[in-house]
């Protein structure tokens, strides 16, 4: 599909635009809906400047720091996300780079989930270089998260102190160790829509696995205290629009899901989208679990499972 064909399907009502993104729903991934589950396993005192982040060292929000969690708090909560019906696990962690020791103790929490707590496992840790994900996939990570964020053209008004090349790099490096890719980003950050079709066109090259969409919350305290948040009827387009270019991903809504599209969230499942983080997020609190599992319900019901 070519930026004309896109422009044009931008110009849809928004019905129309849901028809078509829920019917490439149907004829690329069908039913399958994936439920994730992350851990704040290292917070804040990050040294990077995105305008985002309640854990930048740049930014005053006054969110709870920490170091890196220890192997047997990472086993209770993969058995805590288990139980609340999360198909899939992430370890997440603050800053650009881990310390050898930071890795060698998460790679040891992989093994000992994926052997005894039996959930699929994924993490967050930012740049690491091929060895490094060798050891970890070795561990049983079966897939790696990195947000591109959002399109090459806007990246540099967001992030300065790292490329989006740097990202692009690492999500190379990760594909390289034969992991799977969970890669998307945040809209609502001032971009435009285009912006936000790049940032899918860039991630359709790129192959990754899955999308996470984020809509961004304003944080006090960050850089992007102050915008307004994006209307829901522009996330429910912007999903519709991702699952029309990416097809078969599996396109997951993460945080701002519950203040943007406050009753609505099930309109993004008719949208395209085919999965979402239950549980909670880094520094925001997430909806209450047995919400959620209603919402799931509905979901399947909607489909028709």
């Amino acid at each position: 599909m070519d930026r004309q064909e896109l422009t044009a399907l931008c110009r849809l009502p928004l019905t129309d635009l849901i028809s078509l993104a829920n019917k490439a729903r149907q004829d690329f991934i069908g039913s399958n809906l994936e439920l994730c589950s992350i851990m704040n396993a290292k917070s804040g005192l990050c040294s990077q400047d995105c305008k985002f982040c309640a854990q930048s060292v740049r930014h005053p929000t006054g969110i709870t720091n920490y170091p890196l969690k220890n192997k047997e708090e990472m086993v209770e909560q993969a058995l805590r996300a288990k139980d609340i019906g999360a198909e899939r696990f992430d370890i997440v962690t603050s800053g650009d780079r881990l310390s050898k020791e930071e890795l060698n103790v998460i790679a040891d929490a992989i093994w000992e989930i994926t052997n005894k707590v039996g959930i699929k496992m994924c993490a967050s840790l930012g740049k690491l270089n091929d060895d490094e994900f060798l050891l970890l996939k070795k561990a049983g990570l079966g897939r790696y998260h990195h947000n591109l964020e959002t399109s090459s053209g806007y990246f540099a008004k967001i992030v300065t102190t790292h490329t989006f090349g740097d990202r692009i790099n690492t999500i190379k490096a990760a594909k390289k160790a034969g992991l799977e890719v969970c890669s998307g980003g945040i809209i609502g950050m001032g971009e435009t829509l285009n912006d936000r079709i790049d940032l899918a066109l860039a991630l359709k090259e790129l192959d990754v696995d899955s999308v996470p969409m984020n809509i961004l919350v304003p944080v006090k305290g960050t850089a992007l205290e102050a915008l307004n948040p994006l209307s829901g009827s522009e996330a429910i387009k912007t999903i519709a629009l991702f699952r029309i270019i990416l097809k078969n991903k599996i396109i997951k809504i993460a945080a701002g899901r519950e203040s943007v599209l406050k009753d609505f969230q099930a309109l993004a499942f008719m949208a395209g989208a085919n999965g979402m983080l239950i549980g909670g997020y880094l520094t925001i609190k997430g909806r209450d679990v047995d919400e959620d599992m209603r919402l799931v319900a509905e979901i399947k019901k909607l489909w028709q499972i």
